[in-house]
């Protein structure tokens, strides 16, 4: 079973980001973006080349990291669905379309 990289990129930056905000433990919140990471990381270490799967991941990271001075510009829901949607399309673009 081919498991949505797009969906686990953006749901886990969502997610670790709310479970942050909900709980006001940020960690939590990093355990959730590294379980997404790691869990997106093993499916484009099947499906792409190291290159490709490394600049995913540096995608994802840096989305991360992108949402936070951007949440300053937009604010924080814009900030994350922003980063979440680039990081999807990036996933989906380069992993998971079906390649006829």
């Amino acid at each position: 079973m081919r498991l949505p990289t797009a969906a686990i990129t953006a749901g886990s930056l969502i997610g670790g980001w709310q479970l942050a905000r909900r709980t006001g433990i940020r960690p939590l919140g990093g355990v959730v973006l590294a379980a997404g990471g790691v869990l997106a990381g093993r499916e484009w270490a099947r499906r792409t080349s190291p290159a490709v799967t490394g600049a995913l991941l540096a995608t994802y990271v840096g989305a991360f990291g992108l949402s936070h001075p951007l949440a300053k510009r937009i604010g924080a829901w814009p900030s994350v669905l922003t980063v979440a949607a680039l990081t999807a399309a990036a996933s989906y673009a380069a992993a998971d379309r079906p390649r006829h």
